[in-house]
């Protein structure tokens, strides 16, 4: 381990050194030999786009890891934004829910209650026609009711997050791996050779700083998209845990 980091520095020293020693004599020789033809040629170079150098980058880094980590960016994507719709419909206008369903046990009664939530969309109005099925019973059933009934809607909600977590977590790591896989074939080019090279060591530590690079984007994307999931459901249960106080209220108020 302690000549490891000596060796890379020296690698890293070569090779950087070569390449711009390289570029700064091919730049010279050009400017000499024909000037209005290096102007020519930079005029026809056009600049690659984000989406060409992306692909580029994405071919040097290798179909093996790098189609790892794609595959977990598309699965974690596809649980995310199904997660993002699925909530976004889940979210109802409390408020007005519990509006019109204690104006409908004051004129109709609990029938008219429930036939109110049954035509509301949302874990809200399946937790208030829970308690409001429980409600003849007595207050102490369709108060175990509404708890329990929002246990199973806050699963619901939660349901398939943990993958993006795993995405989250598995897509540096298959990248760390790359990177280390990377290192090690440079270092097998290197005993091979017998010589320090540059140019047997560049595309083994060009494609470990690759993956690791792409593995940490895509990490960074599903975070993202994580902690907006996070929220959303965080503040589901909140309007959840309120609207069973308010409909227990309601129950007391009707009962007396």
């Amino acid at each position: 381990m302690k000549r490891l980091f000596p060796i890379l520095a020296i690698t890293f020293m070569m090779a950087f050194g070569s390449v711009s020693a390289t570029t700064n004599t091919s730049i010279t020789a050009m400017t000499i030999v024909n000037p209005l033809q290096n102007d020519a040629t930079s005029a026809d170079v056009e600049p690659q786009g984000f989406h060409q150098e992306l692909k580029k980058r994405f071919i040097e880094g290798g179909p093996g890891f790098m189609g790892i980590v794609l595959l977990c960016l598309i699965l974690g994507l596809a649980i995310a934004i199904e997660r993002i719709i699925f909530l976004n419909l889940s979210t109802t206008n409390t408020k007005k829910l519990t509006e019109n369903v204690e104006n409908a046990l004051s004129s109709g009664g609990l029938d008219a209650a429930k036939e109110v939530c049954r035509n509301t969309k949302g874990p809200i109005a399946s937790i208030f026609y829970q308690g409001l099925d429980r409600a003849n019973e007595d207050l102490e059933s369709a108060e175990k009711a509404v708890v329990a009934y929002g246990g199973v809607q806050m699963g619901q909600l939660e349901k398939n997050v943990s993958w993006i977590s795993l995405f989250i977590a598995l897509a540096p790591m298959l990248g760390f791996m790359g990177t280390v896989i990377g290192m090690i074939q440079a270092f097998d080019k290197i005993e091979a050779a017998g010589d320090m090279q540059p140019s047997l060591v560049a595309g083994g530590i060009k494609v470990a700083l690759l993956t690791t690079v792409f593995g940490l984007v895509v990490a960074i994307i599903l975070q993202v998209f994580y902690n907006y999931i996070i929220a959303k459901i965080d503040s589901i249960v909140n309007n959840m845990e309120d609207a069973s106080i308010t409909l227990m209220d309601i129950l007391v108020k009707n009962k007396k």
